[in-house]
């Protein structure tokens, strides 16, 4: 594959188109046999609260796989990101009920590099709470 995204069409400020991404118990249980991460905050509720957690929680390495999804469909190519970065900064809360929880991620172009790369600067959300901090990606385009 090859980026779809042309450099000389891409400027600072330009927005990539926004997605939420739902998650559920189930959702969290399917990342956990994929991944291996079977730690019991990311599906035990009881277990969650004990530790001091509000209740379940997504796996951080999901949140930040889920936003990535925003850069990877907008350039088409998940191979064009050159580096990822993220901070941690608040949980996803899933409640055990019909509507789980929401990602909602936005991004922009913060600054176009050397060599037709771009730095993406991603805005990860839930409940109106910053999730990850400092979500950035460097993007190779065509």
């Amino acid at each position: 594959m090859a980026a779809k995204i042309e450099y000389a069409g891409v400027e600072v400020g330009t927005e990539l188109p926004a997605q939420t991404f739902p998650v559920s118990r189930a959702t969290l249980v399917r990342y956990a046999g994929a991944s291996g991460d079977f730690n019991p905050i990311h599906w035990n509720e009881k277990f969650a609260k004990e530790v001091g957690l509000p209740d379940v929680i997504a796996h951080g390495m999901f949140t930040m796989a889920e936003a990535i999804r925003v850069v990877t469909d907008w350039v088409g190519d998940p191979g064009a990101v050159i580096e990822y970065g993220v901070r941690f900064t608040k949980p996803v809360v899933v409640p055990n009920d019909d509507k789980g929880a929401v990602i909602e991620v936005s991004a922009k172009v913060a600054a176009k590099l050397d060599d037709n790369r771009v730095r993406v600067d991603l805005l990860a959300m839930n409940e109106g709470r910053k999730v990850l901090g400092m979500s950035r990606a460097v993007v190779q385009l065509a």
